[in-house]
């Protein structure tokens, strides 16, 4: 694994790449299950009972226990000291992803509708601020790894701090509003009230925002670590593909879409970002999608045709990132004895020729889709072909961690989950669109600038997090999130 990939220079904690062939400083001894037989002090993933689910029947109340309680639940089998390590600047501890998801309802709940309410530390606010610059002043994003104070114990404890007052909260405001208090004279429970509700649904949004971070952050932290420690070991009923012995995925089909004026964007039923808004229209020519994503064979058959060493392929920016960062293949893959191997949160694996390509970038998702004579989707494309789909794949909710082969059950496949789907739409602001008032408004708006739009959700998404008309993004160089591609193509 290059350690150059995600910045212009090694990370100073990062393994230095080796000579094939080069002794590994680590004796790692032989297993048909990986390279982590002696250090797997991974836990089980069989299920705990609670998802990252903030849709479905329940009170607004009984959906914040539900996330509160997964986002917990990640934790499970961590040792304090896993919980503050900062590998590079875009990866944050574990521990301070479970401060800042508290400062999230404390700043924006609490504090301004809770009366009486008293912070456990007023000084949290300095330290687990992220880049609300409207809220106050923040602690620097790269050093959030020197935090050793507070420690995880005391951060659990602001946690629960926040969570007996956030019940206290919503109870109040799931009574209908007493005589002179705030209420539309109906009687109705003050949930209904639209600026609140919106506020729990964008505070239970964000903290499943941060599952996903949580797992990608702490991959990339066991990843730099030479004992390449196992997160979780892969739920029962969801091990195949991981030991590299799935069976040859179907051949690529192509679905084909008509095109014409279209409607995209978010229709105002549930709950969506603003960068999802306004609706509006947008005229696609006709189109046609892969019918799966692209898997490592395919990638393999790139990389053997010298797709890294030939400029051709790629994008100006690109192909200046390739050379600077030295990259010759996909994030967190290594080869071992001629073998390539890759780092998921099970530990080291043999690449899997039938699973979805993972952990690419913009640049390296574009250049393969060149190199196949196709194209990366538009994200309204993608939105037009997901539209009439069901939110349902693997996703976070199944506990496999890892991309899959796909079913081979026809039609579309594998449109929500396994990867993020990067398209060749910049990330900019729909026609009409204007970010909220105060710092609530500095959550989307303000970073529609040199990044791309990805569709459909990874193995670390929880279902009810995704819908046709979400936009994730990042800049073209990143890749430590679960990131892949689908092909698209003209239809004459």
């Amino acid at each position: 694994m290059n350690p150059g990939r995600l910045s212009p220079r090694p990370e100073p904690v990062a393994q230095e790449r080796k000579p094939e062939g080069a002794a590994e400083p680590v004796p790692t001894p032989p297993s048909s299950q990986g390279f982590d037989q002696g250090y797997d002090q991974g836990v089980d993933q069989e299920g705990t009972g609670d998802t990252g689910d903030t849709g479905g029947p329940g009170t607004l109340l009984e959906r914040y226990r539900r996330v509160r309680r997964f986002t917990e639940s990640l934790t499970e089998g961590l040792e304090p000291e896993d919980q503050v390590v900062q590998s590079m600047e875009a990866v944050s501890p574990t521990k301070w992803h479970l401060a800042h998801t508290s400062w999230f309802w404390e700043t924006f709940l609490l504090e301004p509708m809770l009366e009486g309410y008293e912070p456990l530390d007023p000084r949290y606010a300095f330290l687990f601020n992220s880049y609300y610059v409207q809220a106050g002043e923040r602690h620097c994003r790269a050093q959030r790894g020197y935090i050793s104070r507070p420690g995880v114990a005391r951060v659990l404890e602001y946690r629960r701090h926040v969570d007996e007052a956030m019940e206290r909260l919503l109870v109040e405001w799931e009574e209908p509003p007493a005589k002179g208090r705030r209420g539309n004279g109906t009687g109705a429970t003050r949930t209904s009230d639209p600026e609140f509700r919106y506020l729990v649904e964008l505070g239970l949004n964000h903290e499943q925002q941060h599952q996903e971070l949580l797992l990608t952050d702490i991959k990339h932290v066991f990843s730099v670590n030479p004992l390449r420690p196992v997160f979780r070991r892969i739920a029962p009923g969801h091990e195949a593909g991981i030991s590299g012995q799935s069976a040859a995925p179907d051949r690529l089909r192509w679905v084909e879409f008509e095109g014409g004026l279209e409607w995209i964007g978010h229709d105002g039923e549930g709950f969506a970002y603003d960068n999802e808004e306004p609706r509006h229209r947008q005229y696609l020519e006709p189109f046609a999608l892969a019918h799966r994503l692209v898997t490592c064979g395919e990638f393999l058959a790139f990389m053997e045709d010298d797709g890294y060493r030939r400029p051709e392929l790629w994008l100006s920016e690109g192909w200046a990132t390739v050379q600077e960062r030295e990259w010759s293949e996909p994030f967190y893959w290594e080869k071992r004895d001629g073998s390539w191997m890759l780092f998921t949160l099970s530990g080291m694996q043999a690449v899997d020729p039938a699973e979805p390509v993972c952990h690419l970038s913009y640049f390296e998702a574009d250049a393969y889709a060149r190199w196949a004579g196709c194209r990366l989707p538009t994200e309204a494309e993608w939105e037009v072909a997901a539209r009439a789909l069901p939110v349902r794949g693997n996703l976070a909710d199944s506990g496999r961690l890892h991309p899959a082969p796909a079913d081979g059950d026809g039609g579309l496949e594998q449109m929500y989950g396994d990867v993020w789907e990067w398209t060749r739409s910049p990330y900019s602001p729909y026609p009409g669109y204007r970010p909220a008032p105060g710092a609530v408004g500095e959550y989307n708006g303000k970073f529609m600038c040199n990044q791309f739009v990805l569709k459909g959700g990874s193995v670390a998404t929880s279902a009810s997090h995704l819908r046709p008309t979400y936009r994730n993004f990042f800049h073209p160089d990143a890749c430590w999130q679960f990131t892949g591609l689908r092909l698209a193509r003209d239809v004459s």
